[in-house]
């Protein structure tokens, strides 16, 4: 398959180009710099210089390919609300406009496991739930994902959209990065992660599969972790409890139920837990 790619220069975009590559595909990615789109380059992807915010030639940036894959999104550092709404809406919108009119329907959309977040469900959360996240960057991925359903149901846009757990591994120093934020969580709160090997596993089936428009996959692998986990892991101190003790929380909440994309796209995670990465050395 030919497929263009978008965030190909981010953590999930780099290894999934990668990934594709070593499997024999042809890539297409959309990059703002080229210096930062070299080792992609040279490994083989077909690069075109633009930027989706500004950029009058999508049109034929995606003509001829058999799927999009849309991983760009703005969620790290100082952001608007405007901007963050430019980038993860509006341009999504704009690309998916832009694959109809170049004859590209297949698009794939990576969207987050955080749209579940203040979830209320006793039990795992699953695609169909109404979503209740309040936080910015989820509820710009919930617009841009009924923005992508609406296209669908009324220009055949074959959408196929993709939430991510909390993304690890292949030397992604994510677990460290997100430590800071976590310090006043309880430690027992537990979240679902995915291995990048097993990510890009995930979109290439979401590419890759027939008749599945219109359809949301929760991608995670078998094993939530705790926080308190993720601090042992890490060999930093055990976290001390703030004054009036450790918030109480759901224990449901951030935790994705993967029944639909087992059984509807034959998904098996390589790495089926956090622990399992760590002992291949695959972290």
């Amino acid at each position: 398959m030919k497929i263009f790619v978008t965030g190909a220069t981010g953590k999930v975009g780099s290894r999934f180009v990668s990934y594709l590559l070593k499997k024999g595909h042809e890539v297409r990615i959309l990059v703002r710099n080229l210096e930062g789109a070299s080792t992609l380059k040279e490994q083989g992807a077909e690069v075109v210089l633009g930027d989706l915010l500004d950029n009058e030639n999508l049109i034929e940036a995606v003509r001829g390919v058999d799927a999009v894959v849309h991983i760009a999104a703005q969620f790290r550092g100082d952001i608007s609300e405007e901007m963050a709404k430019a980038i993860n809406i509006d341009a999504t919108i704009t690309l998916a406009k832009a694959a109809l009119d170049a004859g590209v329907t297949r698009f794939v959309f990576t969207s987050t496991g955080n749209v579940y977040n203040n979830s209320l469900v006793n039990r795992p959360c699953m695609e169909d739930d109404v979503l209740t996240a309040t936080a910015l960057y989820p509820k710009t991925k919930m617009a841009a994902e009924k923005a992508l359903l609406e296209l669908y149901h009324e220009q055949g846009l074959d959408i196929r959209i993709m939430r991510l757990g909390f993304v690890y591994g292949d030397n992604d120093p994510h677990i460290q990065e997100i430590l800071p934020f976590l310090s006043n969580w309880n430690p027992s709160k537990a979240m679902s992660v995915v291995h990048h090997q097993d990510v890009s596993q995930a979109l290439l089936l979401a590419v890759s599969t027939p008749g599945i428009g219109g359809r949301i996959y929760n991608v995670a692998d078998d094993n939530p972790i705790t926080v308190g986990e993720f601090y042992k892991l890490q060999g930093e101190p055990e976290q001390v409890p703030p004054n009036g003790g450790w918030p109480s929380f759901n224990q449901w909440d951030m935790i994705l139920d993967t029944a639909r994309i087992k059984s509807e796209l034959n998904f098996n995670a390589k790495y089926p837990s956090l622990y399992i990465a760590r002992d291949m050395g695959a972290l």
